[in-house]
């Protein structure tokens, strides 16, 4: 880093003391900003992560408003899969749509490998703006987790149930293990890329896994996460895990070599802790208290707090991601409540 930056979320998830609580928001770039839908009326997303400065500006711009102690990295997960010959489109309204889905073992061996470098530049330019002459923040890269990346893969888009992934990994285990392989293949040297480029801390996002039973992710997902992991923690940065409707799964992700888990807003600290999750907890004001008035967000919010300070291994985020109906300044005065009220 070329200028001195506020380390303090960083301290905060090798779960050291620090003097207040740091807070950022999971897609807390775009979405809701004026600023950002303007530039959507111009660019599609494609556009704005194929241009390392546009891009660099929107991953900034929120900390700039909001204060927020880290920046997150603006693109999709399902940004490295073109490398590996699955053609994605971003679809209005739907979301990623892929119109070749894989339904068998050899849709599978015909998957290729990533080459950051070469495959996606304009990533590792955004982040080495970012890092090197823009952010006074850490920046937080990330990636889709192999089931979560698998399920739009083997779906061919958004799911209520996963039903034919699921299918999938019970009907073709031999198959389902290969995809998961070659995953992890691509999101290791993927993340140590962005690692490499500047990025001081790691979220993998595995959104939809808690469509699945303890037994299920012991047995079909949890040794590609651990192998993962393991590989990122030699890159000494500070490693996230997140998912909805995963509070059956929070013992399993506290035997990962992660250093923090990202709770939703469905599991409380308190109750996580109780499950026995000696991790740094990161999370998790529900989005939707953020459409409230003011004195239920500062109460609410004061509740999550309170239990973070508790043994004082807790981060500041939203339960899920921003939503496109919450104003700007609601973000930014939360912020500066997190940042008051868990003063030391």
């Amino acid at each position: 880093m070329s200028q001195k930056i506020n380390d303090t979320i960083i301290r905060a998830y090798r779960g050291e003391k620090t003097e207040y609580t740091p807070a950022w928001y999971m897609r807390q770039a775009g979405r809701s900003q004026k600023e950002y839908l303007e530039i959507r009326r111009k660019h599609t997303l494609f556009d704005i992560t194929h241009n390392p400065e546009l891009c660099a500006y929107v991953t900034r711009l929120p900390v700039e408003q909001y204060n927020n102690d880290a920046a997150i990295l603006y693109k999709d997960i399902m940004t490295p899969l073109p490398a590996i010959g699955m053609d994605v489109e971003m679809k209005p309204g739907i979301g990623p749509v892929i119109d070749k889905p894989i339904r068998t073992k050899a849709d599978i061996e015909r998957l290729g490998t990533i080459n950051p470098v070469e495959d996606i530049p304009y990533v590792l330019e955004t982040i080495k703006l970012l890092t090197e002459e823009q952010l006074k923040v850490p920046l937080i890269g990330f990636s889709g987790a192999p089931f979560t990346l698998a399920s739009y893969m083997i779906e061919g888009g958004p799911s209520k149930n996963y039903g034919k992934t699921k299918a999938f990994m019970y009907s073709q285990p031999d198959a389902w293990f290969l995809l998961m392989d070659k995953l992890a293949d691509m999101v290791i040297p993927y993340v140590k890329a962005q690692i490499d480029a500047g990025v001081s801390a790691v979220q993998v996002f595995d959104s939809w896994v808690g469509a699945l039973n303890s037994a299920d992710y012991r047995n079909f997902i949890k040794p590609v996460m651990h192998r993962i992991f393991s590989e990122l923690k030699k890159e000494n940065v500070p490693l996230i895990t997140f998912g909805i409707h995963a509070r059956h799964l929070l013992p399993e992700w506290n035997d990962l070599p992660v250093d923090v888990i990202g709770l939703d807003w469905r599991t409380s600290i308190s109750e996580a802790r109780e499950l026995g999750v000696t991790k740094v907890l990161q999370g998790n004001l529900d989005p939707t208290i953020l459409l409230a008035d003011w004195e239920t967000i500062e109460t609410r919010t004061k509740a999550i707090l309170d239990e973070g300070m508790k043994d004082g291994k807790h981060v500041f985020n939203l339960g899920h991601g921003v939503t496109p109906d919450i104003k700007q300044d609601t973000l930014k005065r939360l912020t500066e409540l997190v940042h008051t009220y868990s003063k030391r």
